[in-house]
């Protein structure tokens, strides 16, 4: 591994790609009420090695505390280089803009306190990863889910946490009680699934935000005649299946629908490669549901 210094011109190639990719950096933002100071160094060093095995502190101040997670390591081909992924921690500062916008607002199904932390709270801890996006997609999973535990336990004042690819929100206490395995925490954490009805349609659309950060496709679903919390349901069950398996699905294959609720193989539903109906702008996979389907398909 090379020094950070010595990195520096693949940092800033990163950085410059971030507006090009975006699954380039992971943001996590942390809500307070009170403007808080960061933890020590020796504590920071000691929660972060706990969380995220070998790791090294490259920068430490109060307006910023920079870590390589030393464990995991990014190919650069061009550089003939192995640089481990950087994980950064900016100091509290003021909300001085909206972390959420009406539209998010309303599908912060995990977080119903939303509006009331939101109002409560006008500090903020940003952190970030940086040059992970070429990690091999579980061991990003692994160590964003890390490095989200490890900032829950250094930041004990925090009051909820916003996930800037999917605005998926969580208070603190929520999030230190998961106890889901970790294969499964990712998505719990990070992806968000949606819901919104069409107005004047009698049409409903459920699709998911956040998988991009695992250069993983999103789905979306869009319908009429069925209970929702059924196809919420079922997108969960689709990412996690798309999550385990690498993604192996292909536009114009089928995959198990439902029937009374519950998962049905005999129940097949086309799927295809669509822009989204919805923003963020992206391709996703959607789901043809058969008698329920609504809408037309590209």
């Amino acid at each position: 591994m090379g020094s950070f210094e010595e990195d520096k011109d693949i940092i800033k190639q990163n950085l410059e790609c971030v507006t090009e990719r975006p699954d380039a950096v992971f943001g996590i933002r942390m809500l307070m009420e009170d403007k808080c100071e960061m933890p020590d160094r020796e504590t920071v060093q000691d929660v972060m090695n706990r969380h995220l095995g070998r790791s090294e502190c490259f920068c430490y101040d109060a307006q910023v505390i920079g870590f390589s997670a030393s464990q995991y390591s990014v190919h650069y081909a061009k550089e003939n280089k192995d640089i481990s992924p950087q994980l950064l921690i900016m100091g509290c500062k003021p909300i001085t803009a909206p972390v959420m916008d009406g539209m998010e607002k309303s599908q912060t199904w995990d977080c119903p306190e939303c509006d009331d932390i939101l109002q409560q709270c006008t500090w903020q801890v940003a952190a970030s990863d940086m040059m992970a996006a070429g990690l091999n997609y579980k061991e990003r999973a692994e160590m964003l889910v890390q490095y989200v535990e490890a900032l829950m336990e250094l930041f004990p004042s925090c009051r909820a946490v916003v996930f800037d690819s999917s605005k998926k929100m969580f208070t603190r206490e929520k999030l230190i009680r998961c106890r889901l395995p970790m294969e499964s925490r990712f998505i719990y954490y990070a992806v968000n699934v949606r819901l919104f009805n069409i107005q004047g349609a009698g049409d409903m659309i459920v699709d998911s935000v956040g998988m991009s950060m695992l250069s993983l496709p999103d789905i979306q679903y869009h319908f009429h005649g069925v209970n929702p919390n059924a196809v919420v349901a079922h997108a969960y069950q689709i990412l996690a299946y798309i999550f385990a398996s690498g993604n192996p699905i292909k536009s114009g294959d089928s995959i198990d629908g439902f029937r009374g609720g519950h998962m049905d193989p005999s129940v097949q539903w086309r799927v295809q490669y669509e822009n989204a109906m919805l923003p963020p702008a992206r391709k996703l996979l959607d789901v043809n549901m058969g008698a329920y389907a609504a809408g037309v398909r590209e």
